[in-house]
């Protein structure tokens, strides 16, 4: 995976970019942990020395370290005892997710502590799936992670118009269409954009851009079919809907296409948890 700049061609979905003074900056750290995926080399300690260097950062990752979900045997009091703690993935996934959650501001037209929740939620299944289809599992984190940032930009310039779909979006996976329907692109199509503008793999950008219909993109991203059907279990899990059923309803051509042992699934996702269930800590 490459870090590549990219230019941006006018779209629906640049309208939500007309003042750059709004973009938001993703923090060096932030570059810098996403450069390590291309790192096979890089270490534990590389990792923790990198988060060191952003206060703020560093103690995010400490609370969360030290949550109920990773359930420590004794207190986690620094990035050192978390690297071993954690390991290298878990330690570098909560560090992305701090990251990215703090570069955006708190908006209109959406709930923040729900709305990073979801992201947790989708980056979480996101690998999960990765796993069981075997692709990239940090790939799959982060781009679950990133997948939603989208309609923060859309909520910056039209809270109003993104939270009547917000109350609309009932059922799981229904945002793709009430968002074409209602901006003529949706908020994986402004992730798209907001990750070109920030200088993110080309492949992860092509794949935010076919994640709406994953079926109908050739040649077919297994990252963008992952990506759909982590936002429609993470709809669910929002929801308090059983999982399996939502992906039968809302993308059952695409499970079929991946020939998706929903038995198997299902067990995985029990295994699992709540991959957003700390999220305030994030928060703080």
């Amino acid at each position: 995976m490459t870090i590549a700049s990219m230019p941006v061609s006018s779209s629906p979905a640049e309208r939500f970019f007309g003042g750059h003074a709004a973009l938001p900056v993703m923090p060096e750290v932030g570059r810098k942990l996403l450069r390590s995926l291309d790192d096979d080399g890089v270490s534990l300690g590389q990792i923790a020395e990198l988060i060191g260097k952003d206060s703020t950062l560093a103690a995010k990752v400490l609370r969360l370290a030290n949550s109920a979900r990773y359930s420590p045997s004794h207190t986690v009091a620094t990035l050192q005892d978390a690297a071993m703690a954690l390991g290298l993935e878990t330690l570098r996934n909560l560090a992305m997710a701090a990251s990215i959650s703090g570069s955006f501001p708190v908006v209109q037209g959406l709930d923040r502590q729900r709305f990073w929740r979801h992201s947790v939620r989708t980056a979480g299944y996101a690998r999960l799936l990765a796993k069981l289809l075997q692709g990239d599992v940090d790939t799959a984190y982060l781009a679950g992670l990133m997948l939603r940032t989208g309609q923060l930009m859309m909520a910056m310039s039209e809270p109003q118009q993104v939270a009547d779909v917000e109350s609309h979006a009932t059922e799981p996976g229904s945002r793709f269409s009430l968002e074409t329907h209602r901006f003529g692109c949706t908020h994986a199509d402004v992730t798209a954009a907001l990750a070109a503008h920030w200088h993110f793999p080309a492949d992860m950008v092509e794949a935010f851009k076919d994640t709406n219909v994953p079926l109908e993109v050739r040649p077919f991203s297994m990252l963008a079919a992952i990506l759909h059907l982590a936002e429609v279990i993470a709809d669910a899990a929002d929801a308090q809907l059983d999982p399996i059923d939502a992906l039968q309803v809302a993308v059952p051509e695409l499970v079929e296409h991946l020939h998706l042992d929903l038995d198997f699934l299902r067990l995985r996702l029990d295994g699992a948890g709540d991959p957003g269930q700390d999220v305030e800590l994030m928060l703080k």
